[in-house]
């Protein structure tokens, strides 16, 4: 999994994929600063832990991650390490080139939030090998990012999208989803190298691109 660390620019919508909740326990436990006196690693497992107290359904640490962690990360989970639930491997990049690079080439386009009564796990078909690729995604979006080659970030998010689709069908057809999430992805991914959604249910589009996207935004990388 890859996640970019950003600047608060602006607000962001809730329930959109961009970590808004995670940032509002951070600001909780830290106020407007994350602290410099810890391991990141140690601020990513208390940051975990506040937010999942007492949840039946715990998050993922990625959101944590990418808020803590400065530039771009990949990481790489291992079900047998930690429970699955943090990364054994973190491979980071921080190089100012590549952190224009993505302000320049990633384009985000409000689509809508996650509406309320949506669960995304309702169906599940977890191939091994659909698994595998999706996991494959991950290391060729990294690798994409550093090499700053927006025809391999596009398709490794073309890739990403048809693996959710596939493993879990409620991330882009719900019956509580009213936006018609597929045909705007199709449209999209028919016109620039890549686009895929920033979390299941929809929030934003992200559009891999090297020209100017139309009712877009940029994003600034947090270094």
């Amino acid at each position: 999994m890859v996640v970019v660390s950003i600047q608060p620019t602006m607000p962001f919508m809730e329930r959109a994929g961009l970590a808004t909740g995670t940032r509002k326990v951070a600001a909780r436990l830290w106020g407007d600063h994350i602290p410099i006196d810890a391991p990141l690693n140690e601020l990513v497992r208390a940051l975990y832990a506040a937010e999942n107290k007492h949840l039946a359904e715990p998050s993922g640490s990625q959101d944590m991650i990418g808020l803590i962690y400065p530039g771009v990360s990949r990481l790489d989970y291992d079900a047998t390490h930690a429970g699955g639930i943090f990364p054994r491997r973190i491979e980071r990049c921080v190089d100012p080139d590549v952190a224009h690079w993505i302000e320049r080439t990633i384009h985000l386009i409000p689509v809508a939030p996650r509406p309320d009564g949506y669960q995304p796990l309702g169906e599940k078909h977890l191939d091994p090998q659909m698994i595998a690729e999706l996991g494959r995604t991950g290391r060729d979006c990294f690798d994409a990012i550093v090499r700053r080659d927006v025809q391999q970030l596009g398709d490794s998010m073309n890739r990403c999208m048809a693996c959710w689709e596939a493993l879990l069908p409620h991330t882009v057809r719900h019956p509580t989803i009213t936006t018609d999430l597929v045909a705007t992805l199709r449209a999209y991914q028919s016109r620039y190298p890549g686009a895929m959604y920033s979390g299941c249910g929809g929030g934003y589009l992200y559009v891999a691109s090297d020209e100017p996207v139309p009712d877009s935004f940029n994003i600034t990388v947090r270094l």
